[in-house]
Protein backbone atom coordinates (compact mmCIF):
# COMPACT_ATOMS: atom_id res chain seq x y z
CA UNK A 1 0.00 0.00 0.00
CA UNK A 2 1.48 3.36 -1.02
CA UNK A 3 1.18 6.11 1.57
CA UNK A 4 -0.95 9.00 0.35
CA UNK A 5 -2.08 10.97 3.43
CA UNK A 6 -0.35 14.26 4.23
CA UNK A 7 -1.22 14.10 7.92
CA UNK A 8 -2.96 11.81 10.37
CA UNK A 9 -5.30 12.95 13.11
CA UNK A 10 -6.30 10.96 16.20
CA UNK A 11 -9.42 12.00 18.09
CA UNK A 12 -12.76 12.61 16.41
CA UNK A 13 -14.46 14.91 18.87
CA UNK A 14 -15.82 18.17 17.48
CA UNK A 15 -12.46 20.00 17.39
CA UNK A 16 -10.73 17.06 15.71
CA UNK A 17 -13.42 16.63 13.06
CA UNK A 18 -13.50 20.33 12.25
CA UNK A 19 -9.71 20.53 11.91
CA UNK A 20 -9.80 17.55 9.54
CA UNK A 21 -12.43 19.19 7.35
CA UNK A 22 -10.46 22.45 7.42
CA UNK A 23 -7.28 20.65 6.33
CA UNK A 24 -9.11 18.86 3.55
CA UNK A 25 -10.63 22.13 2.34
CA UNK A 26 -7.07 23.41 1.91
CA UNK A 27 -6.12 20.45 -0.27
CA UNK A 28 -4.56 18.07 2.26
CA UNK A 29 -5.38 14.38 2.44
CA UNK A 30 -6.03 13.37 6.04
CA UNK A 31 -6.01 9.88 7.59
CA UNK A 32 -8.14 9.64 10.73
CA UNK A 33 -8.43 7.33 13.72
CA UNK A 34 -10.42 7.20 16.93
CA UNK A 35 -10.19 4.76 19.81
CA UNK A 36 -13.95 4.23 19.55
CA UNK A 37 -13.89 3.02 15.98
CA UNK A 38 -17.62 3.53 15.44
CA UNK A 39 -16.86 7.26 15.37
CA UNK A 40 -14.55 6.69 12.42
CA UNK A 41 -17.32 4.99 10.45
CA UNK A 42 -19.87 7.68 11.32
CA UNK A 43 -17.49 10.44 10.30
CA UNK A 44 -16.40 8.83 7.03
CA UNK A 45 -20.00 8.09 6.08
CA UNK A 46 -21.22 11.47 7.33
CA UNK A 47 -19.46 14.84 7.13
CA UNK A 48 -16.37 13.34 5.46
CA UNK A 49 -18.30 11.47 2.77
CA UNK A 50 -16.97 12.13 -0.73
CA UNK A 51 -13.86 13.86 0.63
CA UNK A 52 -10.21 12.83 0.42
CA UNK A 53 -10.27 11.69 4.05
CA UNK A 54 -9.13 8.16 4.91
CA UNK A 55 -10.72 6.26 7.77
CA UNK A 56 -8.47 3.83 9.63
CA UNK A 57 -9.28 1.41 12.42
CA UNK A 58 -5.86 0.71 13.93
CA UNK A 59 -2.87 2.90 14.66
CA UNK A 60 -0.77 0.67 12.42
CA UNK A 61 -3.11 1.35 9.50
CA UNK A 62 -3.10 5.08 10.26
CA UNK A 63 0.69 5.28 10.18
CA UNK A 64 0.87 3.14 7.06
CA UNK A 65 -1.24 5.72 5.22
CA UNK A 66 1.12 8.60 6.02
CA UNK A 67 3.81 10.07 3.79
CA UNK A 68 7.29 10.43 5.32
CA UNK A 69 8.11 12.10 7.54
CA UNK A 70 4.87 11.00 9.14
CA UNK A 71 2.86 13.78 10.77
CA UNK A 72 0.43 12.53 13.41
CA UNK A 73 -1.74 15.04 15.26
CA UNK A 74 -3.37 14.13 18.58
CA UNK A 75 -6.63 15.78 19.57
CA UNK A 76 -7.25 13.84 22.77
CA UNK A 77 -7.81 14.79 26.40
CA UNK A 78 -4.80 16.41 28.02
CA UNK A 79 -2.79 14.48 30.57
CA UNK A 80 -2.25 10.75 30.80
CA UNK A 81 -4.29 10.05 27.65
CA UNK A 82 -1.70 11.85 25.51
CA UNK A 83 1.14 9.75 26.92
CA UNK A 84 -0.84 6.54 26.37
CA UNK A 85 -1.49 7.35 22.71
CA UNK A 86 2.16 8.29 22.17
CA UNK A 87 3.28 4.97 23.65
CA UNK A 88 0.88 3.13 21.35
CA UNK A 89 2.16 5.08 18.32
CA UNK A 90 5.88 4.50 18.90
CA UNK A 91 6.11 0.99 17.37
CA UNK A 92 4.66 2.32 14.11
CA UNK A 93 6.94 5.35 13.72
CA UNK A 94 10.49 5.85 12.47
CA UNK A 95 13.20 8.45 13.20
CA UNK A 96 12.25 11.85 11.85
CA UNK A 97 8.49 11.29 12.18
CA UNK A 98 6.53 13.98 13.99
CA UNK A 99 3.97 13.70 16.81
CA UNK A 100 1.80 16.81 17.19
CA UNK A 101 -0.23 17.39 20.35
CA UNK A 102 -3.02 19.83 19.53
CA UNK A 103 -4.88 19.53 22.84
CA UNK A 104 -4.73 21.80 25.88
CA UNK A 105 -1.72 20.07 27.40
CA UNK A 106 0.22 21.54 30.30
CA UNK A 107 3.39 23.13 28.98
CA UNK A 108 5.54 21.17 31.45
CA UNK A 109 4.22 17.95 29.90
CA UNK A 110 5.16 19.29 26.47
CA UNK A 111 8.67 20.10 27.68
CA UNK A 112 9.05 16.54 28.93
CA UNK A 113 7.61 14.97 25.79
CA UNK A 114 9.92 16.98 23.55
CA UNK A 115 12.98 15.60 25.35
CA UNK A 116 11.67 12.05 25.50
CA UNK A 117 10.71 11.84 21.83
CA UNK A 118 13.85 13.56 20.57
CA UNK A 119 15.87 10.98 22.51
CA UNK A 120 14.10 8.32 20.42
CA UNK A 121 14.89 10.13 17.17
CA UNK A 122 11.36 11.48 16.78
CA UNK A 123 10.15 15.08 16.66
CA UNK A 124 7.46 16.60 18.82
CA UNK A 125 5.25 19.68 18.43
CA UNK A 126 3.11 20.98 21.28
CA UNK A 127 0.56 23.12 19.47
CA UNK A 128 -1.91 25.48 21.08
CA UNK A 129 -5.14 25.77 19.06
CA UNK A 130 -7.70 28.45 19.92
CA UNK A 131 -10.97 29.46 18.36
CA UNK A 132 -13.43 26.82 19.48
CA UNK A 133 -15.46 24.72 17.06
CA UNK A 134 -15.96 27.46 14.50
CA UNK A 135 -12.30 28.43 14.58
CA UNK A 136 -11.18 24.84 14.08
CA UNK A 137 -13.46 24.54 11.06
CA UNK A 138 -12.74 27.84 9.33
CA UNK A 139 -9.50 29.19 10.78
CA UNK A 140 -8.13 29.02 14.34
CA UNK A 141 -5.20 30.77 15.94
CA UNK A 142 -2.38 28.21 16.10
CA UNK A 143 0.62 28.43 18.44
CA UNK A 144 3.22 25.73 17.65
CA UNK A 145 6.31 24.96 19.70
CA UNK A 146 8.51 21.94 20.34
CA UNK A 147 11.25 20.40 18.18
CA UNK A 148 12.49 23.18 15.92
CA UNK A 149 13.21 20.66 13.14
CA UNK A 150 9.50 19.82 12.99
CA UNK A 151 8.40 23.31 11.95
CA UNK A 152 9.25 23.17 8.21
CA UNK A 153 7.22 19.96 7.91
CA UNK A 154 4.08 21.23 9.66
CA UNK A 155 4.26 24.90 8.68
CA UNK A 156 2.48 24.65 5.29
CA UNK A 157 -0.49 22.77 6.74
CA UNK A 158 -0.93 24.88 9.85
CA UNK A 159 -0.49 28.23 8.12
CA UNK A 160 -2.97 27.11 5.45
CA UNK A 161 -5.71 26.26 7.95
CA UNK A 162 -5.06 29.16 10.35
CA UNK A 163 -7.11 32.34 10.52
CA UNK A 164 -5.78 35.23 8.45
CA UNK A 165 -5.55 38.93 9.19
CA UNK A 166 -6.66 41.47 6.60
CA UNK A 167 -3.42 41.33 4.61
CA UNK A 168 -3.52 37.53 4.46
CA UNK A 169 -0.91 36.90 7.17
CA UNK A 170 -1.73 33.64 8.96
CA UNK A 171 -2.35 33.68 12.71
CA UNK A 172 0.23 30.95 13.11
CA UNK A 173 3.99 31.13 13.45
CA UNK A 174 6.70 29.25 15.27
CA UNK A 175 6.71 30.12 18.97
CA UNK A 176 9.85 28.38 20.24
CA UNK A 177 11.37 25.30 21.82
CA UNK A 178 9.77 22.49 23.84
CA UNK A 179 6.69 23.65 25.80
CA UNK A 180 6.54 27.24 24.53
CA UNK A 181 3.56 26.71 22.20
CA UNK A 182 1.38 25.26 24.91
CA UNK A 183 2.65 27.89 27.37
CA UNK A 184 1.58 30.72 25.08
CA UNK A 185 -1.81 29.03 24.63
CA UNK A 186 -2.12 28.71 28.41
CA UNK A 187 -1.43 32.42 28.89
CA UNK A 188 -3.94 33.15 26.12
CA UNK A 189 -6.54 31.19 28.09
CA UNK A 190 -5.62 32.99 31.31
CA UNK A 191 -6.13 36.34 29.60
CA UNK A 192 -9.41 34.96 28.26
CA UNK A 193 -10.50 34.25 31.86
CA UNK A 194 -9.63 37.85 32.76
CA UNK A 195 -11.47 39.35 29.78
CA UNK A 196 -14.60 37.32 30.51
CA UNK A 197 -14.61 38.22 34.20
CA UNK A 198 -14.16 41.92 33.42
CA UNK A 199 -17.08 41.83 30.99
CA UNK A 200 -19.23 40.12 33.62
CA UNK A 201 -18.32 42.76 36.18
CA UNK A 202 -19.16 45.52 33.69
CA UNK A 203 -22.56 43.97 33.00
CA UNK A 204 -23.21 43.69 36.75
CA UNK A 205 -22.46 47.40 37.13
CA UNK A 206 -24.75 48.32 34.24
CA UNK A 207 -27.57 46.24 35.65
CA UNK A 208 -27.26 46.94 39.38
CA UNK A 209 -25.86 50.46 39.22
CA UNK A 210 -27.34 52.04 36.11
CA UNK A 211 -30.53 49.91 36.14
CA UNK A 212 -30.20 49.02 32.46
CA UNK A 213 -32.31 46.17 31.11
CA UNK A 214 -30.88 43.44 28.88
CA UNK A 215 -31.62 45.25 25.64
CA UNK A 216 -30.02 48.44 26.92
CA UNK A 217 -26.97 46.52 28.09
CA UNK A 218 -26.77 44.79 24.73
CA UNK A 219 -26.84 48.19 23.02
CA UNK A 220 -24.03 49.42 25.29
CA UNK A 221 -21.80 46.47 24.49
CA UNK A 222 -22.50 46.84 20.77
CA UNK A 223 -21.52 50.49 20.96
CA UNK A 224 -18.37 49.62 22.87
CA UNK A 225 -17.55 47.09 20.17
CA UNK A 226 -17.20 49.98 17.72
CA UNK A 227 -14.39 51.57 19.75
CA UNK A 228 -11.15 50.52 21.48
CA UNK A 229 -12.93 47.53 23.09
CA UNK A 230 -13.70 46.03 19.65
CA UNK A 231 -13.34 42.27 20.22
CA UNK A 232 -14.99 38.89 19.80
CA UNK A 233 -15.97 38.62 23.47
CA UNK A 234 -17.55 42.10 23.55
CA UNK A 235 -19.39 41.26 20.32
CA UNK A 236 -20.87 38.00 21.55
CA UNK A 237 -21.83 39.60 24.88
CA UNK A 238 -24.02 42.04 22.97
CA UNK A 239 -25.62 39.10 21.16
CA UNK A 240 -26.10 37.04 24.33
CA UNK A 241 -27.80 39.85 26.25
CA UNK A 242 -30.27 40.44 23.42
CA UNK A 243 -31.10 36.76 22.83
CA UNK A 244 -34.57 35.64 23.89
CA UNK A 245 -36.20 32.22 24.05
CA UNK A 246 -39.48 31.13 22.45
CA UNK A 247 -41.42 32.83 25.25
CA UNK A 248 -39.67 36.13 24.60
CA UNK A 249 -37.64 36.08 27.82
CA UNK A 250 -33.85 36.67 27.97
CA UNK A 251 -32.04 33.32 27.98
CA UNK A 252 -29.08 34.66 29.96
CA UNK A 253 -31.35 35.38 32.96
CA UNK A 254 -32.33 31.71 33.12
CA UNK A 255 -28.75 30.43 33.33
CA UNK A 256 -27.54 29.35 36.78
CA UNK A 257 -24.77 31.65 38.03
CA UNK A 258 -22.12 28.97 38.59
CA UNK A 259 -19.17 29.07 36.19
CA UNK A 260 -17.21 26.06 35.00
CA UNK A 261 -13.61 25.80 33.84
CA UNK A 262 -11.22 23.31 32.26
CA UNK A 263 -8.10 24.25 34.23
CA UNK A 264 -5.96 26.40 31.93
CA UNK A 265 -6.80 29.58 33.84
CA UNK A 266 -5.77 27.86 37.06
CA UNK A 267 -2.55 26.67 35.40
CA UNK A 268 -1.81 30.28 34.44
CA UNK A 269 -2.30 31.45 38.02
CA UNK A 270 -0.14 28.61 39.37
CA UNK A 271 2.60 29.41 36.83
CA UNK A 272 2.55 33.03 37.98
CA UNK A 273 3.16 31.89 41.56
CA UNK A 274 5.90 29.50 40.45
CA UNK A 275 7.73 32.19 38.48
CA UNK A 276 7.08 35.26 40.63
CA UNK A 277 4.86 37.16 38.17
CA UNK A 278 2.03 39.21 39.78
CA UNK A 279 -0.98 38.01 37.76
CA UNK A 280 -3.47 39.45 40.21
CA UNK A 281 -6.30 40.03 37.74
CA UNK A 282 -6.22 36.60 36.10
CA UNK A 283 -5.94 34.94 39.51
CA UNK A 284 -8.99 36.87 40.71
CA UNK A 285 -10.87 35.75 37.60
CA UNK A 286 -10.11 32.12 38.50
CA UNK A 287 -11.12 32.69 42.12
CA UNK A 288 -14.35 34.35 40.96
CA UNK A 289 -15.30 31.12 39.19
CA UNK A 290 -14.53 29.17 42.36
CA UNK A 291 -16.70 31.56 44.38
CA UNK A 292 -19.54 31.26 41.87
CA UNK A 293 -19.60 27.50 42.40
CA UNK A 294 -20.53 28.00 46.06
CA UNK A 295 -24.13 28.67 45.05
CA UNK A 296 -25.85 27.06 48.05
CA UNK A 297 -23.51 28.78 50.51
CA UNK A 298 -24.02 32.14 48.80
CA UNK A 299 -27.78 31.76 48.94
CA UNK A 300 -27.57 31.11 52.67
CA UNK A 301 -25.10 33.94 53.26
CA UNK A 302 -27.23 36.42 51.32
CA UNK A 303 -29.87 36.27 54.04
CA UNK A 304 -27.43 36.55 56.93
CA UNK A 305 -24.43 38.73 56.09
CA UNK A 306 -24.87 42.48 56.07
CA UNK A 307 -23.60 44.97 53.50
CA UNK A 308 -24.10 48.64 52.66
CA UNK A 309 -27.59 50.06 53.20
CA UNK A 310 -28.41 50.44 49.53
CA UNK A 311 -26.38 51.55 46.54
CA UNK A 312 -24.16 54.60 46.50
CA UNK A 313 -25.35 57.67 44.61
CA UNK A 314 -26.01 56.50 41.05
CA UNK A 315 -25.04 59.95 39.78
CA UNK A 316 -21.42 59.05 40.57
CA UNK A 317 -21.54 56.14 38.11
CA UNK A 318 -21.80 56.58 34.35
CA UNK A 319 -21.79 54.37 31.29
CA UNK A 320 -18.61 56.04 30.04
CA UNK A 321 -16.89 55.39 33.37
CA UNK A 322 -17.73 51.68 33.19
CA UNK A 323 -16.32 51.57 29.66
CA UNK A 324 -13.10 53.25 30.83
CA UNK A 325 -12.80 50.89 33.81
CA UNK A 326 -13.26 47.91 31.51
CA UNK A 327 -10.68 49.19 29.03
CA UNK A 328 -8.06 50.14 31.62
CA UNK A 329 -8.47 46.80 33.40
CA UNK A 330 -8.12 44.98 30.09
CA UNK A 331 -4.79 46.73 29.53
CA UNK A 332 -3.66 45.52 32.96
CA UNK A 333 -4.75 41.95 32.18
CA UNK A 334 -2.61 41.82 29.04
CA UNK A 335 0.22 43.61 30.82
CA UNK A 336 0.28 40.91 33.47
CA UNK A 337 -0.02 38.10 30.91
CA UNK A 338 3.00 39.47 29.07
CA UNK A 339 4.88 39.78 32.35
CA UNK A 340 4.41 36.04 32.84
CA UNK A 341 5.52 35.32 29.26
CA UNK A 342 8.65 37.38 29.90
CA UNK A 343 9.43 35.78 33.25
CA UNK A 344 9.30 32.22 31.90
CA UNK A 345 10.99 33.15 28.62
CA UNK A 346 13.91 34.67 30.52
CA UNK A 347 14.19 31.55 32.65
CA UNK A 348 13.91 28.96 29.87
CA UNK A 349 15.51 30.86 26.99
CA UNK A 350 12.70 30.46 24.47
CA UNK A 351 13.38 33.88 22.83
CA UNK A 352 9.70 34.56 22.29
CA UNK A 353 8.52 37.05 19.68
CA UNK A 354 6.14 39.12 21.80
CA UNK A 355 4.77 41.20 18.96
CA UNK A 356 4.34 38.04 16.90
CA UNK A 357 2.34 36.42 19.69
CA UNK A 358 -0.11 39.33 19.66
CA UNK A 359 -0.43 38.96 15.88
CA UNK A 360 -1.17 35.24 16.25
CA UNK A 361 -4.04 36.20 18.58
CA UNK A 362 -5.36 38.89 16.21
CA UNK A 363 -7.86 36.57 14.49
CA UNK A 364 -9.29 33.10 15.01
CA UNK A 365 -8.95 32.88 18.79
CA UNK A 366 -11.33 33.72 21.63
CA UNK A 367 -9.46 36.88 22.71
CA UNK A 368 -9.20 38.23 19.16
CA UNK A 369 -9.55 42.01 19.14
CA UNK A 370 -8.36 45.19 17.47
CA UNK A 371 -6.57 45.91 20.76
CA UNK A 372 -3.94 43.28 19.87
CA UNK A 373 -2.68 45.41 16.99
CA UNK A 374 -1.69 48.01 19.57
CA UNK A 375 0.26 45.39 21.53
CA UNK A 376 2.16 44.17 18.46
CA UNK A 377 2.88 47.80 17.55
CA UNK A 378 4.30 48.40 21.03
CA UNK A 379 6.75 45.52 20.74
CA UNK A 380 7.64 46.51 17.17
CA UNK A 381 8.47 50.01 18.38
CA UNK A 382 10.62 48.67 21.18
CA UNK A 383 11.60 44.96 21.09
CA UNK A 384 13.21 45.46 24.52
CA UNK A 385 9.99 46.77 26.06
CA UNK A 386 9.82 45.27 29.51
CA UNK A 387 6.22 46.14 30.37
CA UNK A 388 3.25 47.26 28.28
CA UNK A 389 2.47 50.06 30.75
CA UNK A 390 5.79 51.68 29.81
CA UNK A 391 4.77 51.98 26.15
CA UNK A 392 3.71 55.53 25.28
CA UNK A 393 0.35 54.46 23.83
CA UNK A 394 -0.73 52.31 26.77
CA UNK A 395 0.64 54.82 29.27
CA UNK A 396 -1.56 57.48 27.66
CA UNK A 397 -4.63 55.24 27.49
CA UNK A 398 -4.49 54.26 31.17
CA UNK A 399 -3.86 57.88 32.10
CA UNK A 400 -7.03 58.94 30.28
CA UNK A 401 -9.11 56.11 31.69
CA UNK A 402 -8.02 56.08 35.31
CA UNK A 403 -10.37 58.77 36.65
CA UNK A 404 -13.43 56.83 35.48
CA UNK A 405 -11.81 53.55 36.54
CA UNK A 406 -11.30 54.87 40.07
CA UNK A 407 -14.86 56.19 40.28
CA UNK A 408 -16.22 52.79 39.23
CA UNK A 409 -14.15 50.82 41.74
CA UNK A 410 -15.00 53.29 44.53
CA UNK A 411 -18.73 53.21 43.67
CA UNK A 412 -18.72 49.40 43.57
CA UNK A 413 -17.00 49.20 46.96
CA UNK A 414 -19.39 51.67 48.58
CA UNK A 415 -22.36 49.83 47.05
CA UNK A 416 -21.20 46.31 47.94
CA UNK A 417 -20.99 45.22 44.27
CA UNK A 418 -18.08 42.78 43.75
CA UNK A 419 -15.62 43.81 41.05
CA UNK A 420 -12.60 41.64 41.98
CA UNK A 421 -10.88 41.85 38.59
CA UNK A 422 -11.32 45.60 38.12
CA UNK A 423 -10.27 46.42 41.69
CA UNK A 424 -7.26 44.07 41.67
CA UNK A 425 -6.18 45.59 38.36
CA UNK A 426 -6.33 49.07 39.88
CA UNK A 427 -4.40 47.94 42.97
CA UNK A 428 -1.73 46.42 40.72
CA UNK A 429 -1.48 49.63 38.71
CA UNK A 430 -1.08 51.73 41.84
CA UNK A 431 1.47 49.32 43.25
CA UNK A 432 3.47 49.25 40.02
CA UNK A 433 3.61 53.05 39.77
CA UNK A 434 4.77 53.52 43.39
CA UNK A 435 8.51 53.94 43.80
CA UNK A 436 8.31 52.82 47.43
CA UNK A 437 5.98 50.21 48.91
CA UNK A 438 5.62 49.08 52.56
CA UNK A 439 7.53 45.87 51.86
CA UNK A 440 10.36 47.31 53.98
CA UNK A 441 8.17 46.75 57.05
CA UNK A 442 7.35 43.26 55.81
CA UNK A 443 11.07 42.45 55.53
CA UNK A 444 11.63 43.81 59.02
CA UNK A 445 8.91 41.51 60.33
CA UNK A 446 10.46 38.51 58.55
CA UNK A 447 13.86 39.37 59.99
CA UNK A 448 12.38 39.89 63.47
CA UNK A 449 10.69 36.49 63.74
CA UNK A 450 12.83 34.41 61.40
CA UNK A 451 16.19 36.15 60.90
CA UNK A 452 15.46 36.21 57.15
CA UNK A 453 17.67 39.31 56.63
CA UNK A 454 17.01 42.40 54.51
CA UNK A 455 18.70 44.71 52.05
CA UNK A 456 19.28 48.42 52.78
CA UNK A 457 18.52 51.51 50.71
CA UNK A 458 21.95 52.93 51.58
CA UNK A 459 23.91 49.85 50.50
CA UNK A 460 24.34 48.05 47.14
CA UNK A 461 21.73 45.48 46.12
CA UNK A 462 22.74 41.94 47.02
CA UNK A 463 24.12 42.78 50.46
CA UNK A 464 21.98 41.30 53.26
CA UNK A 465 21.74 42.43 56.89
CA UNK A 466 20.22 41.16 60.11
CA UNK A 467 19.18 43.07 63.23
CA UNK A 468 18.98 41.56 66.70
CA UNK A 469 15.60 43.19 67.31
CA UNK A 470 15.03 41.87 70.87
CA UNK A 471 18.57 41.77 72.15
CA UNK A 472 18.15 38.05 72.81
CA UNK A 473 18.49 36.76 69.26
CA UNK A 474 21.66 35.23 67.92
CA UNK A 475 23.87 36.06 64.96
CA UNK A 476 22.75 33.13 62.82
CA UNK A 477 20.50 34.10 59.89
CA UNK A 478 18.22 32.20 57.56
CA UNK A 479 18.92 31.93 53.85
CA UNK A 480 17.41 34.33 51.32
CA UNK A 481 15.78 33.33 48.06
CA UNK A 482 13.46 34.67 45.40
CA UNK A 483 9.98 33.24 44.82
Amino acid sequence: MSARADIGLIGLAVMGQNLILNMNDKGYTVAVYNRTTEKVTRFIEGDAKGRDIIGTYTLADLCAELKRPRRVMLMVQAGRAVDVVIEQLLPHLEPGDIIIDGGNSNYEDSRRRTLELEAKGLLYAGVGVSGGEEGARYGPSIMPGGSTEAWPHIKPIFQAIAAKVADGTPCCDWVGRDGSGHFVKMVHNGIEYGDMQLICEASHLLQAGLKLDNDQMSAAFRRWNEGPLDSYLIEITGDILAFRDESGEPVVDKILDTAGQKGTGKWTAVASLDHGAPLTLISEAVFARFLSSLKEERCKASGILSGPCGLANSASLSLDDVEQALYASKIISYTQGYMLLGAVDNELGWELNYGGIARMWREGCIIRSAFLDRISDAWDRNPELGNLLLDDYFMEQVGKAQAGWRRVVAWASLSGIPVPAMSSALAFYDGYRHERLPANLLQAQRDYFGAHTYERVDRPRGEFFHTNWTGTGGAVTAGSYDA
